[in-house]
């Protein structure tokens, strides 16, 4: 061990010879830990988001065993805790709702416990954020290990992507080209091991996030759950964080604007997920660093999206890891110096550069030259306008390149009820050349902002061979999903936004070049229109029965906001609380 900065926040429970050290330690000590233990060593909290509700998660139990290795290897002593797992796959209405919560549950847990530094086991879509958030409001050490993504899926004898196949596969359905029998026979080969979505879906981009930010250790992203390369790694991590609690290296030290800015490089490179913009920036909210939607702007666009992996490409997230893996894309992207912050401190102690000069890449198909890129702007596309005041986003790298620029007649659903009753029905009034758009879906209108926003085509459409249109919504979209999709709609229709007054028939202007949104009504009319009823009116019904909801509906913010509670917002540190006794 190195020399130790600071006193060890542990020794305020376990240090001391008297009635509240013999309360603290004894009731330890009742699960065979002996008395050397609490003598000066660094207590290491395992945050484990393990759940067989959670199936992404669900082989945690086997890597936290081997964080402990690394941590009691290191002179370390590790103590184990859950804390809420909030698994997109069963988790109604949407994991996002339970976001704010677990970050809650993280950031108590770690804040009231006898807890020197804070692994993080994380993995599908939701996990990464909320531990992460929670960690960063109260900046004591921290590092990020993630599960790792699944193996390839498999589907007559070709390899087929976590969630993509079900949205490709569904309207292959919906369009006759497919039977039901085929459909149903990709169930059973797509999810075949432990781990999390093998697309470049929100698992893996916040995967991608956490170790372009810093926080996890390199390729961290990418190995493989089922690979014993990601058990090593565990051990790795173990081992570090009892080192960053001699060095006191805190999340602030790494969570700092110049981090932000080359997550949001990076997330334009690999062709990332649209959530990861609303998660970063309630990340970067808990620690401090003024995140807008204009950063996207400013530091994404232009960057190209050179990892050919599903949803927008062909590969999968194993040919990602044995390509090279991130460390791989990072240092292709310092190579031509378009990473924006070359020297950006990463929790093994040394700069983001220093971990990727040297990282070498195997598959120029994988991991695309920068003058060959699947997406010659793979940057997230913000867009503003009288329809969206405060933004929107849209994911260029999965979008159709001839509809980003589109002027159509809006087809609108008041909410994702009234889509689901009316999309299949033949008589519906839509053309190809239309825009669909869905209302009441965002943060508070349909309480977690569900990821709808991928709205499937009507099947008279789909008959026409026709695979994409315009999609506008205040929703979200699963990061396995591809589209000209317009997510994130702020202020949200629930919220009284704008959204909210779009009528059937109305023209919808669409450039995402000049990062514009326009709904082609006067702003007389556009008053008018919202004035004649209350937008707001179901979400504070449901306020009104109490509960989580409440609390969730009344504080939540809007997605241009991180859609964090407002008042978790700020970082409230790590200072030890009163005795329990």
């Amino acid at each position: 061990m190195g020399q130790r900065q600071n006193p060890l926040r542990s020794a305020e429970w376990f240090g001391t010879a008297d009635k509240n050290g013999f309360m603290y330690r004894s009731w330890m000590k009742n699960q065979g830990i002996p008395d050397h233990e609490f003598q000066g060593k660094p207590i290491i909290g395992i945050c484990n988001t393990w759940s067989e509700l959670s199936p992404c998660n669900a082989h945690f139990r086997k890597l936290a065993d081997h964080v402990k290795q690394g941590v009691l290897e290191a002179g370390g002593y590790p103590v184990e805790f859950p804390v809420f797992s909030n698994g997109e796959s069963n988790l109604r209405p949407t994991a996002m709702f339970t976001r704010n919560l677990a970050s809650m549950d993280v950031e108590e847990a770690i804040r009231g416990n006898p807890i020197d530094a804070v692994v993080l086991l994380v993995g599908c879509d939701k996990t990464t954020p909320a531990l992460l958030m929670g960690a960063a409001s109260c900046d004591i050490p921290t590092i990020v290990v993630t599960g790792g993504p699944m193996l390839n899926g498999k589907h007559k004898g070709k390899d087929i992507g976590s969630g993509t196949v079900v949205w490709k596969l569904s309207e292959q359905v919906k369009a006759g080209e497919i039977s039901l029998h085929d459909f149903m026979a990709a169930e059973a080969g797509m999810s075949r091991s432990a781990g999390t979505c093998n697309t470049m879906g929100t698992a893996s981009t916040m995967a991608c996030m956490a170790e372009s930010l810093g926080t996890s250790l390199p390729h961290n992203a990418a190995i493989p759950a089922v690979d014993s390369r990601r058990y090593v790694l565990a051990h790795l991590s173990g081992n570090r964080i009892v080192e960053m609690v001699d060095e006191d290296l805190r999340l602030s030290k790494i969570l700092t604007r110049e981090a932000f800015d080359n997550a949001i490089r990076t997330n334009a490179a690999i062709g990332g997920s649209t959530n990861a913009v609303i998660h970063l920036k309630a990340i970067a909210g808990r620690i401090g660093v003024d995140l807008t939607l204009d950063d996207w702007s400013r530091v994404g666009r232009g960057t190209p999206t050179v990892v050919d992996l599903q949803p927008s490409g062909r590969f999968l997230m194993e040919e990602f890891y044995y390509a090279g893996g991130l460390p791989a894309v990072l240092k292709r992207l310092g190579e031509a110096d378009r990473l924006p912050f070359k020297d950006a401190l990463t929790v093994n102690g040394k700069t983001l550069w220093e971990n990727v000069q040297d990282a070498p890449l195997y598959n120029d198909e994988v991991i695309r030259p920068l003058d060959n890129p699947l997406t010659a702007d793979g940057g997230i596309c913000v867009v503003r306008g009288n329809l969206a005041p405060n933004g929107a986003v849209l994911k260029p790298s999965a979008a159709t390149a001839e509809l980003m620029q589109h002027r159509g007649r809006a087809v609108v659903f008041e909410d994702f009820d009234d889509y689901k009753a009316r999309i299949n029905d033949p008589d519906l009034d839509v053309e190809a050349n239309d825009i669909l758009v869905m209302k009441h879906c965002g943060p508070r209108g349909y309480h977690g902002m569900a990821e709808v926003g991928n709205m499937g085509l009507p099947p008279k459409i789909l008959a026409q061979g026709i695979t994409d249109m315009v999609r506008i919504s205040d929703a979200r979209m699963s990061g396995t999903a591809y589209g000209t999709v317009v997510l994130h709609v702020a202020p949200e229709a629930a919220a009284g936004g704008p959204l909210a007054a779009v009528r059937n028939g109305d023209w919808i202007e669409l450039d995402c070049d000049s990062g514009r949104l326009h709904l082609d009504i006067s702003d007389e009319a556009l008053a008018a229109r919202l004035a004649e009823s209350d937008p707001t009116a179901a979400s504070t019904l449901i306020a009104s029965q109490g509960g989580y909801r409440q609390l969730y509906i009344e504080r939540v913010l809007q997605a241009d906001e991180g859609c964090d509670f407002d008042f978790l917002v700020g970082c409230r540190g790590s200072d030890v609380p009163r005795h329990s006794h």
